[in-house]
């Protein structure tokens, strides 16, 4: 399982591969302990958290030598099957181990990568368009937000206020107070944007807007710096939202988000409230008051570039 790993030079303009590659390996490494993986623990002395390399080694059947040099970030030409080994060597997670994949095979691109605009399909704005009665909207690479129906508007802001290049999940989260507000655990909505923004960017490394995105954060929100150091990553999926609106006050929303068939890139997110209970009300008051309320909008937006 000890192929030699290549050196290869990185795209310009985007993140860093190599570096993304080095730091990712080497903070899923310090996050484990001995007796977490099954191994003594002598109560050595240990100068960093975590399993040392020669220990890792050993559990993916590498020598120490050829995981230190991935570590390190060169691994261009390293097999499925190493990687897969040291994916269960540190207990990754499935979006994880598709993180490694990424960095460490990333996909082949011409010499001159040109970033297209990102288009909503017609019949997709028909169909927020035709969920009136639930917050919905369509999110694209970066976390920018393409497009969305009124009751998203209602509920989230009016985003057709916002110039295009400002409609962008991780800029409102941080860079926003008032959706420090509205998030009741917006520490966990920073973390999970940050975490979609670190999987974006092990499939994109080469994206300059998603590294001028990551640079502006990163100079502006000492939060933002903070859990990029992290190199934690996550899929889009499915789960709850507490969210403190100004009109009706707190809401509890389910939310779905469905990778659209034909653009993985994009996806389509939706909210719902329990049949029922108090937030079902609350959605239902926000719909009935349309433009009236302040977080209200006007209808769908145009996809955005």
């Amino acid at each position: 399982m000890d192929e030699q790993p290549e050196t290869v030079p990185e795209p310009a303009g985007g993140l860093d591969r190599r570096a993304e590659l080095s730091e990712f390996l080497r903070t899923r490494r310090a996050r484990l302990k001995p007796e977490d993986v099954g191994l003594p623990d002598f109560g050595r002395h240990r100068r960093v958290p975590g399993l040392r390399r020669e220990e890792l080694a050993q559990l993916a059947g590498v020598s120490v030598a050829y995981y230190t040099r991935l570590e390190q970030g060169n691994g261009r030409n390293v097999s499925a099957e190493v990687l897969d080994a040291i994916a269960r060597a540190l207990r990754l997670t499935g979006a994880e181990h598709a993180h490694l994949m990424h960095l460490a095979k990333p996909k082949q691109h011409k010499k001159k990568q040109t970033v297209r605009t990102q288009q909503v399909r017609g019949a997709l704005l028909q169909l927020l368009d035709v969920m009136d009665g639930f917050p919905a909207y369509v999110s694209g690479r970066r976390s920018d937000i393409l497009a969305w129906n009124r009751m998203a508007a209602a509920v989230f802001g009016d985003w057709s206020e916002l110039p295009p290049q400002e409609r962008n999940w991780a800029r409102l989260v941080f860079l926003k107070p008032e959706y420090r507000e509205l998030f009741v655990e917006w520490d966990q909505k920073a973390s999970d944007m940050v975490s979609y923004l670190r999987m974006d960017a092990g499939c994109h490394p080469d994206d300059p807007r998603l590294s001028a995105l990551v640079g502006e954060l990163s100079v502006k929100s000492e939060e933002f710096r903070q859990l990029w150091a992290t190199h934690d990553v996550k899929e889009k999926g499915y789960g709850v939202k507490r969210i403190r609106h100004p009109l009706v006050g707190e809401m509890t929303l389910n939310f779905e988000s469905f990778r659209l068939p034909d653009d993985s890139e994009q996806s389509l997110i939706t909210y719902h409230a329990e049949p029922g209970s108090p937030s079902a009300e609350a959605l239902r008051l926000l719909a009935s008051w349309g433009a009236d309320a302040t977080r209200a909008g006007t209808g769908t937006s145009t996809p955005s570039a």
